[in-house]
């Protein structure tokens, strides 16, 4: 039943959307709803390596699964599954994705100064300024530019290697997954994780890689993991929403002093590069105000609420996949990946271009595939091939 209601979900946000833009242009900002990008059916250099790709994974997958490089075979497929999406639309085309106007390379050269540029970060958020910054670098806190400003202080500059460091660090999602969940089963899932898609290649992809990293080093070594999501704050405001699943990571059942020692070792690696920004001069809730006036200074004033709070889910079917919906279950992890989605949805912060924003939740919803056959694998690999062939998205 809930995959009949998904499906019906995706028709209608594709149909109810085609009839808003054939009604009012311009009104939505999305040509191929619910996702952001064009209606281009194309086949392109990387469409054999996909299909290739997907027919050994849903050959041998599950039965790597648990062989003991499961998770660098994993890492390896899952790295190679994206690049040979990405291919699918062409080289020039990925490796350009994060140099336009308004992505985060294009400020780079502003970060010469840094401890200036962070001083003067909140007061270059608002639109309709000289020195405002683009779309990109003023909706994200600074630690998303940072990141590329680092890449380039050593020599790794430009679009190539930006689009090619993001797809490398979004794969680790796939391996920190199972190790959070103490389950290698959902690998081959992982692997074909139909968002990948919009990791090769978008910053959104790197913050999904980045905050599985820091879930699973919860489940461990919690001071750590609590660094690790401080700095998430600073790739993206929104990641603030990964709280029902850093509460997952240290939530010990029955051992509630356990759970509360864990919490403040993570609360204080969290704090830690809070006030390092602090002292450095960007204040993260003052930069969070001032974002939300930003949106509605831009698409966030014409898209309208009553059908994104229902169509971004439709796009969150597309993200998962079929095998993302069956496997939806009362687990710890999909719960908590459900809160974090559904309270990002109705926040409306995120009318549209969700498939890119909800990643770093999104793949937490396939927890909940472990006990689901090679036909799921199937629905997954097909339900990616027919988006990027179908679509010419814009990540």
């Amino acid at each position: 039943m809930r995959l009949v209601i998904a499906g019906l979900l995706v028709a209608a946000a594709v149909i109810v959307g085609l009839m808003v833009n054939a009604a009012h242009p311009g009104l939505l900002f999305v040509s191929a709803p619910p996702l952001f990008g064009e209606w281009f059916p194309h086949l392109g250099p990387g469409t054999p390596a996909a299909v290739l790709i997907a027919l050994l994974v849903v050959a041998k997958g599950p039965e790597l699964a648990q062989h003991r490089f499961a998770l660098p075979i994993a890492y390896v497929t899952a790295t190679a599954w994206t690049f040979s999406l990405a291919m699918i639309d062409g080289w020039d085309l990925f490796v350009t994705r994060l140099t336009t106007m308004d992505e985060y390379l294009h400020h780079v050269p502003d970060f010469a100064d840094v401890t200036a540029a962070l001083h003067g970060f909140t007061a270059r958020i608002l639109d309709f300024q000289s020195d405002s910054w683009t779309t990109h670098v003023s909706a994200h806190p600074p630690g998303a530019v940072l990141t590329f400003v680092a890449l380039d202080r050593i020599g790794l500059g430009g679009g190539t290697v930006a689009s090619i460091f993001c797809v490398l660090v979004g794969s680790l999602a796939v391996v920190a997954i199972p190790k959070a969940i103490n389950n290698n089963a959902v690998l081959p899932f992982l692997v074909l994780f139909p968002g990948a898609v919009w990791v090769g290649a978008s910053a959104d992809g790197m913050f999904m890689g980045v905050a599985a990293v820091g879930i699973y080093l919860l489940t461990r070594w919690p001071l750590l993991g609590g660094i690790v999501l401080g700095w998430c704050l600073f790739l993206s405001y929104g990641l603030v929403l990964l709280a029902p699943l850093a509460l997952a990571a240290v939530w010990r059942q029955g051992e509630l002093g356990v759970t509360a020692r864990r919490t403040g070792l993570a609360l204080a690696g969290a704090l830690a590069v809070v006030g390092a920004f602090a002292i450095a001069g960007f204040w993260w809730y003052e930069g969070y105000e001032l974002v939300q006036v930003r949106y509605y200074q831009g698409y966030g004033t014409v898209r309208p609420y009553w059908y994104f709070v229902w169509a971004n889910l439709a796009a969150l079917v597309l993200v998962i996949g079929p095998a993302g919906v069956k496997g939806l279950a009362r687990d710890k992890w999909v719960i908590a990946a459900g809160v974090a989605i559904l309270a990002a949805d109705l926040s409306g912060l995120s009318k549209a271009e969700t498939e890119r924003i909800w990643l770093p939740f999104a793949i937490w919803l396939l927890a909940g595939t472990a006990k689901l056959d090679r036909r799921w694998l199937i629905a997954q690999a097909a339900t990616a091939l027919a988006v990027n062939h179908l679509v010419l998205t814009n990540w």
